[in-house]
């Protein structure tokens, strides 16, 4: 066990890098440095020299910590014999398209991000030219971050680059591309709000602007580090709220709001409508489908049944996988080295990844493509939520964190959700979804329905957590299935149910 190991965060290091109670310090960085640097360099190694690298990128968002972890860190990897490219304040997509997008500059990659928790956290994600690394490459970075590997024999050195003007020149060009339309400013005529949450996408609303976009309305554009304005989070009520007043304020077609480091991503219709979640999942999929009916859409475990229906609807088959945009990703990939027609990976996070863009869960490059469809629709008097036309929405639904106490909390949490199995697997009523890949999904027929209810009880991917999420298309749904769940355990003495409890309590 690594010294390191609470910096683990899914496939990525996370934790609190201000304060007294910082994890995330210049001098651990450092360290990140060096462990990734020795990492790659033994992976060369263990494939014959076929992966070596000698260059390596590095970025940040806007965060205020940013700057001194990125120099601590590129330090550690100069020191380590490497050409080091700092391209300053950036975008997660970015990092990734500077190894394999159409100007590659260096064979790996890492973004300092917390994407969209608070300001006093910050991160790393690492990167090769087969895509972000996987839990168990993230577990070998960081036990060699407790090794006293001897420096190079050479020393590296350390170079400012300008990447972001690359690939904001590869988005305008994927714009005139799509929209198969040569011209200088092919958005012409379009109104387009952009709020980047004063992270780092603030260029983007400039980039429409070249493109012919009307952008007036759009806000947050400047990094700030504090994010003084709103939650950088397109799944955020408020930061939804905030663009969709603005939407409606300056009777723009449509608005795009970003996370902090630009990875995820929603949008708000003409009509103040936020398009996230479900509804981004949906939208895309019609897209997608309109174009090429029979292909596979890979989301996450707590999609709702109205989306299936929708996907069915629309000529495709709806693949639910595990929560998490590293699992659903490489799901997708799976599926398609079998032969499965999969183009795209989607989380109701905002995480989107198309085959098309070598499966990189990029919000700015899914934006243009909403943009770009968004601009031919006008064209014929027509928005892009009317591609949302039946799409079945619940009539309830609710998300509830279950805090589990015991240490060793993945065993407590698989026991409750083994116990919920069991009961499933006799109990009248309650059926086991087919496509249960991850905890447990239950569905129920109630008021003479068909499977018009249900529930997912699942561990979380970075937390001591069981997320619950339910769902129903009739009224008071959501209390009966909760009301039937905390029957069956209810007993179990590791996991705090008081959600549940103040939930139920809170509608008698």
């Amino acid at each position: 066990m690594s010294t390191f190991d609470s910096l683990k965060s899914g496939t990525d290091i996370r934790a609190v890098a201000m304060g007294d109670e910082a994890l995330l310090t210049p001098q651990v960085a450092e360290r990140i440095g060096r462990a990734f640097s020795e990492w790659i360099d033994r992976r060369a190694v263990a494939n014959d020299g076929q992966d070596e690298v000698q260059t390596i990128a590095i970025g940040r968002d806007a965060r205020l910590t940013g700057k001194e972890l990125l120099a601590a860190c590129a330090h550690g990897m100069a020191a380590q014999g490497f050409r080091v490219l700092d391209f300053g304040l950036c975008t997660t997509p970015a990092m990734f398209k500077a190894l394999v997008g159409s100007h590659p500059v260096a064979q790996a990659s890492v973004m300092i991000t917390a994407s969209h928790h608070p300001s006093d956290r910050n991160g790393f994600k690492f990167f090769t030219p087969q895509g972000g690394i996987n839990a168990e490459e993230l577990d070998q970075i960081i036990a060699l971050m407790d090794e006293a590997f001897p420096a190079s024999g050479h020393q590296g050195f350390v170079e400012k680059m300008d990447y972001l003007s690359r690939y904001t020149e590869d988005l305008m060009a994927l714009v005139r591309e799509k929209l198969d339309d040569p011209v200088s400013r092919p958005l012409l005529g379009l109104h387009v709000l952009v709020d980047a949450g004063n992270g780092a996408g603030g260029f983007y609303a400039g980039m429409l602007e070249k493109l012919g976009a009307w952008t007036e309305g759009s806000q947050f554009l400047e990094p700030d580090g504090r994010f003084p304005n709103h939650v950088p989070n397109p799944e955020d009520p408020e930061a939804i709220q905030s663009l969709s007043d603005a939407v409606l304020k300056h009777t723009a077609d449509m608005g795009v709001i970003f996370d902090a480091d630009c990875d995820r991503a929603a949008i708000v219709d003409q009509s103040g409508l936020a398009i996230n979640r479900n509804r981004l999942i949906a939208l895309m999929s019609a897209i997608l489908l309109n174009q090429e009916p029979g292909l596979t859409i890979v989301t996450d475990s707590v999609t709702s049944s109205g989306l299936s229906k929708f996907i069915g609807e629309w000529g495709g088959e709806h693949y639910r996988y595990k929560r998490g945009y590293r699992h659903v990703i490489d799901e997708a990939k799976r599926l398609n080295a079998v032969g499965i027609n999969c183009p795209l990976a989607i989380e109701t996070s905002g995480h989107a990844a198309l085959r098309e863009n070598d499966f990189l869960d990029d919000g700015m490059y899914l934006s243009t493509l909403l943009i770009c469809e968004a601009m031919r629709l006008k064209r014929e008097g027509k928005t892009l939520s009317s591609l949302l036309d039946g799409l079945q929405e619940p009539v309830e639904s609710v998300e509830l964190r279950l805090n589990i106490q015991a240490e060793d909390f993945r065993s407590a949490g698989i026991k409750v959700i083994d116990a919920v199995m069991d009961y499933a697997s006799e109990a009248e009523g309650w059926t086991i979804a087919p496509d249960n890949r991850e905890g447990v999904r239950i569905a129920f027929d109630l008021d003479l329905g068909s499977e018009n209810a249900w529930f997912l009880l699942r561990l979380s991917v970075h937390d001591p957590v069981l997320a619950l999420n339910v769902e129903s298309d009739v009224q008071g749904g959501v209390n009966t299935l909760l009301t039937d769940l905390y029957d069956v355990i209810r007993h179990s003495p590791d996991v705090d149910f008081s959600p549940i409890t103040e939930y139920l309590d809170a509608r008698l």
